[in-house]
């Protein structure tokens, strides 16, 4: 009896027991200032803080960071060639690390044959489904995939055999599944020849007109010395081979000014060089081009479905995989589970719980042919999360950032209860956060700050929500605010109408969206307000949309850079000094040639991760040493380019120095609470609420009446939403229509009209189910939106 009780006792007291906290010391990753942290294993730890504080630096760039890197090297170092390369974050102590699980905002890949069913293995598993017991059959799961097309082939090949060379005819097939007319994109794209080329013109009169295609250009000279057609013969003169060779010829070698060259017709180039690309990464004026150019429509042959007539033929209970696709998914898991045929009962089972998180974690609306590129950024965190809800794995480290992200109130309730599940499993939940919803669940808070950038990076506050409350840290000061219903809201000046709007989920919707106000369009997710908005108010002349995009930017791109801000500067140094602009670029001419105006060097050491050192030459400043002589108002470029947002804006705004251009540009930074900013620092190290932030910023300067904004408060802490309203506000007061797509229930209290969609996601939505004010909405509580609100505001 002794000897177990002492059996026991060692086993409580195990020296394996005590490892329970995550122990990070001297953390130095971008502008954290040292930072050390314990943070407690096997429970649901909130990071907070105002946008910029730390709170990634800290929870990605160095505790998720570190544990993959570690990760990766116990592979060997063949396998770690072919892997990304991580450098060790700047700490000096990080123990009691585990396997790390990210799950980010970083959008799906946007390549057009992505849809949900392929990201998640779910259209993998409906296609060995469909090879066996699909009818009639037609092979195997390759023959159902939209990325596989049909070919054969035939032919002699020569084989050496017992000494003896030898030729035998052989052939191959392979059946796949790919539409060939869009090839397996369900939409096919249409020229508008008028946009392409005058054909009153002869080439050498310069008759085409796509970006590029200039009169002394290579482009135009290949078409023009090619033989194919005659260049001083006007284009609609053309014999039917010449309009053939001209516009669709194949692809064939020649010698234009004894330079080898490939000839191709025009529309094939055109679709090579610009229709194979991503849209949103294209320069601004060949994406006008494109906009102008190219219409996009259904295929006519698969109608949309991506499939070839022998995918679609095969059939489940009446039904083929395309049509199996296209049901919301909700529907599709009553589907599964109706099969019941054992020789696919494993797929089918393991079908069935992937379609059931999808349900479970509030994605039931989607479907599995819906484009992966056309999914929000929260849609996207939350597809992630469905391949481990269901996981057996413990004392795993699942990273979760702003999961709450286009989610309606109600829907914060149901993401708190997975994240709850994942910890109860025995996992470590780090959830970076703003919304006081989420933040209630924590076991333990850290909040970072005091301020953004330079003025944050240390830790304000650790401990439980209830002593937050009571910390005086920006964050515990705010945690407990609510906006109040406004007491007068503003009268229209007039109408957006809207008629008939059937896009994805809606049905049939006619509703009149007020103009000269703020009004809201709101509804839990997947309730059609994105459809609404995006799909019947397009971007125009006096329309500007502001999306929640990802803003394009390399390591060597900066707040300055991005915003054109730049331009103005180098032309007021250039104005000073008497000499040309571009010496003030650090990509032009005036960069370090040492560094070539990057600043540091990069070394790289093959599957060790590469280093970094700052350039000697240059000293960081990325400028060559005769351009740092150049001065304006007694300031170098570099110590320019050093300073922040509020301070450039003084800079900038009187006296010698004053540059109206870059003054204005500035004072928008400031306006959306960029301030602390500095011009030079790289988009690469900025938060994604400072993405956000930058890129509305940089939207102001569009001319427009009409402002489209897609949930503004994205990445916001609590202490900025109400600098956020004051920015609508004055955007309202000077003339301007500003529509919000927006959750945040402090929007919603402060909105002069709301448009409420539902009553729920998918086909239970796409309904307007309430027009109004804010005070009507609460004091009415018919909708699940006006409980929430009504809840908010005290009412």
């Amino acid at each position: 009896m002794s000897r177990a009780t002492t059996s026991s006792e060692k086993l409580e007291s195990h020296v394996a027991d005590s490892h329970d906290v995550i122990r990070v010391q001297g953390a130095r990753v971008n502008n954290l200032k040292d930072v050390s942290v314990d943070i407690p294993k096997r429970r649901l730890s909130v990071f907070t803080g105002v946008s910029g504080s730390g709170k990634s630096s800290l929870v990605f760039g160095t505790i998720a960071a570190e544990s993959q890197r570690m990760i990766n090297e116990t592979y060997s170092a063949f396998v770690q060639g072919f892997m990304p390369t991580q450098a060790r974050p700047d700490v000096d102590v990080l123990e009691g690390l585990t396997t790390a699980i990210i799950v980010d905002q970083e959008r799906l890949g946007s390549n057009p044959r992505s849809t949900v069913g392929t990201v998640t293995d779910a259209n993998a598993m409906l296609r060995i489904i469909f090879s066996r017991i699909g009818q009639p059959y037609l092979g195997s799961p390759q023959a159902f995939s939209f990325n596989v097309p049909s070919v054969s082939g035939a032919g002699a090949v020569t084989l050496e055999r017992a000494g003896r060379t030898v030729k035998e005819r052989r052939s191959f097939s392979v059946t796949g599944g790919m539409c060939p007319r869009c090839e397996g994109k369900g939409s096919v794209t249409d020229l508008d020849l008028t946009q392409l080329f005058d054909a009153s013109k002869s080439l050498d009169e310069g008759a085409l007109t796509v970006p590029g295609y200039n009169a002394g250009g290579w482009n135009m000279r290949l078409y023009r010395e090619s033989g194919f057609v005659d260049p001083a013969k006007p284009i609609r003169d053309y014999t039917k081979k010449e309009l053939s060779d001209f516009l669709h010829h194949e692809p064939t070698r020649m010698k234009i000014a004894g330079i080898n060259m490939t000839y191709e017709g025009l529309i094939p180039r055109i679709q090579k060089s610009m229709l194979a690309k991503d849209k949103e990464s294209m320069q601004p004026h060949i994406r006008a081009f494109v906009d102008r150019a190219v219409t996009f429509t259904t295929c006519p042959d698969c109608a949309g479905t991506r499939l070839n007539a022998g995918a679609r033929s095969s059939r489940i209970n009446g039904l083929n995989i395309a049509d199996v696709c296209a049901m919301q998914i909700s529907d599709l898991t009553e589907w599964v589970r109706g099969q019941g045929d054992p020789s696919v009962a494993p797929v089918l089972e393991s079908l069935q719980q992937t379609l059931e998180s999808f349900v479970k974690i509030g994605l039931g609306y989607l479907s599995l042919d819906r484009p992966s590129g056309t999914i929000s950024g929260g849609e996207a965190q939350r597809t992630k999360m469905i391949r481990h809800l269901e996981s057996s794995l413990t004392d795993i480290t699942y990273v979760f950032d702003e999961p709450s992200i286009g989610l309606h109130p109600h829907d914060i309730q149901r993401m708190n209860a997975l994240l709850l599940e994942l910890r109860d499993k025995g996992n470590t939940v780090l959830v970076v956060e703003h919304k006081p919803e989420m933040m209630a669940i924590a076991d333990h808070v850290i909040d970072l700050g005091p301020h953004a950038g330079t003025a944050g990076g240390t830790v304000c506050f650790e401990g439980s929500i209830e002593a937050l409350r009571t910390s005086g840290t920006l964050t515990g000061r705010h945690f407990d605010d609510r906006a109040s219903l406004k007491k007068t809201v503003r009268t229209r000046t007039g109408t957006m109408e809207i008629r008939g709007a059937t896009e994805h989920n809606l049905r049939d919707v006619d509703v009149d969206i007020p103009l000269g106000v703020l009004a809201v369009i709101t509804g839990v997710s997947g309730s059609g307000k994105s459809s609404l908005v995006h799909g019947s108010i397009s971007a125009g002349d006096d329309v500007v949309t502001i999306d929640q995009g990802a803003i394009r930017g390399s390591r060597r791109s900066n707040p300055a850079t991005y915003t054109g801000l730049l331009e103005p500067i180098r032309k007021a140094f250039a104005k000073a000094n008497g000499v040309k602009p571009a010496l003030f670029s650090a990509n032009s001419e005036g960069a370090c040639p040492n560094c070539n105006g990057s600043g540091v060097i990069y070394t790289d050491l093959g599957m060790m991760a590469g280093v970094t050192t700052v350039c000697e030459v240059c000293e960081g400043k990325r400028f060559e040493a005769s351009v740092l002589d150049y001065h304006l108002g007694g300031r170098d470029i570099s110590e320019v380019l050093a300073m922040s947002a509020v301070e450039a804006e003084e800079f900038f705004g009187a006296g010698e120095t004053r540059t109206p251009a870059a003054h204005a540009i500035l004072r928008r930074l400031v306006d959306v609470g960029l301030g602390y900013l500095s011009l030079g620092q790289p988009l690469t190290t900025l938060s994604g609420g400072e993405r956000q932030r930058l890129k509305l910023a940089t939207s102001l300067a569009e001319k427009g009446g009409i402002y489209v904004l897609d949930e503004p408060t994205t990445g916001l802490h609590l202490a900025d939403v109400e600098q956020l309203l004051g920015l609508l506000d004055r955007l309202v007061d000077s003339g301007k229509s500003v529509i919000v797509i927006e959750h945040h229930q402090a929007v919603m209290a402060h909105a002069d009209w709301i448009i409420d969609l539902g009553p729920g996601a998918g086909h239970d939505g796409g309904r307007i189910v309430f027009e109004g004010t804010p005070a009507d909405l609460v004091s009415g509580g018919s909708t699940l939106t006006g409980e929430y609100l009504a809840a908010y505001v005290g009412a």
